[in-house]
């Protein structure tokens, strides 16, 4: 819990509070550079997985001294404003570019401005550190004053006791920041193409984290030492980039661009792996699905930690968590109802839970009573709030962004900040200039699964879907209320839950946001939606943490499931392991996976199903590790229209708020297809609930009709795809699973 609120409260500070000392203003972006167009984005005109990609234009490797590429190689145009992180990351400034006073400003011994840096370029360099005996800490290594024998660990290779002491080359790639690092022995310390110890299987890192773009971003060499501390030891290589942690970027064109540049400059110097295995949680392990799907000749395996399918399927039910908030504490807030989190549960799917602590508790009647509501100090808290806090601001609203000063309140001004701006390459920009969204509740009858349980009255249904309503234009969006007084380093939101930027009764129904088409198609095309398409051996892990309210739900991992189940009509290369948080199996999975992909390179069909361990199986575990059940359908229950299995008995699997709304759980369906409200009485989508006496109210509601998730996404392009893998018997029977026929998204 103490780590989900200091989560919670470090977006808070991203987006909204100056939490970084008044320093960062003497480095921040002044200037915007205009985009060239030397490099035009790839062009895609089925999917990105049918299309090549172009031949590599830099000579790798980069030499020690020397400049990595700049541009990329089919990812678009430079983007700017882009604030250099390399200070962050312990490597000094970047390299001045220009007199023009874009980007950052660049200071000589003096701290006399000389220049500015655009494009945060950096050498690449090769610094040693090593593991403390006795401890897992990680250590500079002094070059020019080593520290004695006995302070340093020792691992076996080969059965040999060797000293820890690894090597970390880092530079820009893409004007990102590139690691490569190793176990080497110590007397081939100043050696960089020393590879004694290297078993010849390379670690790709990933990482996640919330972002709308626009920073170089970093990782401290120790932290990036210790997260794969256990591996490098063992002589696994591991690489790496800012560019491939989604604090900084979900631009999953540019990450593939850019680790498949990183993989060259470590290949060019150290020859072929014999696999390269991708690790990552949250943002990290969707990059995994995603680059498994669009590319080849990067991941031979996935470990995804933490999983969501894709961060753009996401927002579908993210955006919705405010809209709800403020209807439960502000328009129905007279309902005695939505003071109990187990009632609102109901309606958005994931857990609610009554007497549980969130650390903005004070906030709720402060704005209530701003709103005009009568206040009241809420007793709990659910995913909705305690995790996706601040969501819509942070991926909808383009005039917030950051209030760290990384940016001068002039470019401030000049830039559009959203998740989908980072983007807007590939989504594409409207007449306003802003980028394409996929988001929009058209049609969308929340609270539909509790009206049919009768959980809900109808008339609860109705007036939520009456007064609910939705997002203003981006064109019409404002900055969000927030002040500090008396020196608080905490602010007073006063305008919780983006209430200015929700749209208002008019004159008795809240409009609706319709989806954008052409940002629907873009997204799939250029494969920032998952769609089941990773054919390669993928073992997922993750703690079991609903009861921490912790944004990473167990759902997500069946969302992946389902796309893989329909695109492949198998799942048979997949493989779920959900733990107790106390016990982490990362370990024991890439052990697996190691046998894994060793039996598929052995092999003659190279058939990641054919090559699976045998007792590689569905899991859950508990704190110590040990298993609970294992199996075929140890994970069953609603998702898959299943009785509920043993290991969803222990670890319940919860929903979302657009599956509480009728729709399917394996998600990604952006624009429904819709039908008349006499439609849906008649084709039962309310289930035994008589609702033709207010078929005239709802007509009010939904004038153009209500959402029939039956038709699938109805934007979603024709997209040539076929799986490449054999369909087979297997221990998923789509029909089964889904009770009449397997999940329909159409093409």
């Amino acid at each position: 819990m103490i780590r989900q609120s200091l989560t919670s409260l470090l977006l808070f500070c991203t987006l909204l509070t100056a939490c970084e000392p008044d320093p960062l203003v003497r480095r921040q972006v002044k200037g915007i550079a205009p985009m060239g167009s030397e490099k035009p984005i790839l062009a895609v005109e089925k999917h990105i997985s049918l299309t090549p990609r172009p031949e590599e234009s830099f000579s790798f490797p980069i030499p020690l001294g020397g400049i990595g590429p700049v541009d990329a190689l089919y990812a678009g145009e430079r983007q700017y404003p882009f604030y250099c992180m390399t200070i962050d990351a312990g490597l000094g400034q970047p390299i001045v570019d220009n007199q023009n006073g874009d980007g950052v400003t660049i200071y000589d011994d003096n701290n006399q401005p000389i220049g500015f840096s655009k494009d945060c370029l950096i050498t690449s360099r090769i610094d040693y550190f090593y593991a403390k005996t006795g401890t897992d800490i990680i250590q500079d290594y002094d070059i020019n004053n080593p520290p004695a024998r006995e302070l340093i660990a020792t691992t076996n290779i080969n059965g040999v006791e060797v000293p820890e002491i690894f090597r970390l080359e880092r530079g820009s790639i893409n004007r990102y920041i590139y690691y490569m690092m190793m176990l080497v022995p110590q007397d081939s310390i100043g050696d960089r193409m020393a590879k004694d110890y290297w078993n010849q299987k390379l670690i790709y890192q990933f990482k996640g984290g919330a972002s709308i773009g626009f920073r170089q971003g970093r990782m401290g060499a120790h932290r990036f030492i210790n997260r794969r501390h256990s591996l490098l030891r063992q002589g696994y290589a591991v690489i790496g980039s800012s560019g491939n942690n989604t604090s900084y970027s979900y631009n999953m064109l540019l990450a593939e661009d850019t680790a498949r540049r990183v993989k060259k400059q470590f290949t060019s110097l150290y020859g072929d792996p014999l696999y390269t295995l991708g690790i990552g949680g949250s943002g990290g392990a969707l990059a995994q699905y995603l680059i498994a799907q669009n590319s080849t000749g990067i991941l031979d395996g996935l470990m995804p930690i933490y999983s969501y399918p894709d961060m753009v399927s996401q927002s579908i039910f993210l955006l919705d968590c405010d809209l709800l908030q403020h209807y439960f504490n502000v328009t129905d807030n007279s309902n005695e109802k939505w003071r109990d989190w187990e009632q609102r549960e109901k309606i958005e799917g994931m857990n609610g839970i009554n007497d549980f602590d969130h650390p903005y508790t004070f906030l709720v009647p402060l704005n209530q009573m701003i709103a005009g509501a009568w206040p009241s100090m809420p007793n709990g808290s659910s995913e909705c709030v305690y995790s996706w806090f601040i969501a819509a601001t942070f991926f909808y609203n383009p005039k917030q962004g950051f209030v760290k000063p990384y940016f001068s309140d002039e470019v401030k001004e000049q830039v559009n900040w959203t998740y989908w701006q980072d983007l807007a390459q590939i989504y594409g920009t409207d007449k306003h200039g802003f980028a394409r969204t996929t988001w929009g509740n058209e049609g969308v009858q929340y609270g539909l699964v509790a009206l049919r349980k009768g959980e809900i009255s109808i008339e609860e249904f109705i007036k939520l879907n009456q007064y609910i309503g939705s997002w203003v234009p981006q064109n019409k969006m404002k900055k969000e209320s927030a002040i500090t007084p008396f020196g608080m380093r905490f602010p007073l939101w006063l305008s919780l839950w983006s209430r200015n930027n929700i749209t208002e009764p008019s004159p008795h129904t809240a409009k609706r946001k319709p989806a954008d088409p052409k940002a629907i198609v873009n997204g799939y095309r250029y494969g920032q939606v998952f769609i089941g398409k990773a054919e390669l051996p993928i073992l997922e892990i993750r703690h079991y943490l609903e009861d921490d309210l912790n944004m990473h739900h167990t759902s997500a991992s069946f969302e992946s499931r389902l796309r893989i189940q329909d695109y492949q009509g198998h799942n048979d290369n997949q493989v779920i392991w959900v733990s107790h948080k106390e016990h982490t199996p990362i370990d024991e999975g890439v052990d697996y996976l190691d046998r894994w992909l060793m039996t598929i390179i052995d092999s003659d069909d190279k058939d990641p199903v054919n090559a699976k361990p045998e007792s590689l199986r569905d899991t859950c575990l508990n704190s110590k590790g040990e298993v609970l059940y294992e199996g075929e359908s140890v994970w069953d229950g609603e998702w898959n229209n299943r009785p509920t299995g043993p290991c969803s008995q222990v670890y319940p699997i919860y929903s979302n708020i657009r599956v509480q709304a009728g729709g399917p759980w394996a998600g990604s369906i952006f624009k429904c297809g819709q039908i008349s409200i006499s439609q849906a009485i008649k084709q039962g989508v309310y289930g035994s609930v008589s609702m033709s006496p207010y078929q005239k109210q709802l007509e009010t509601i939904f004038p153009d009709g209500v959402c029939d998730y039956s038709q699938g996404d109805i934007a979603r392009p024709n997209m040539g795809l076929t799986p490449s893998l054999q369909a087979r018997e297997s221990t998923t029977d789509l029909k089964e699973q889904t009770g009449n026929e397997p999940l329909r998204i159409e093409q």
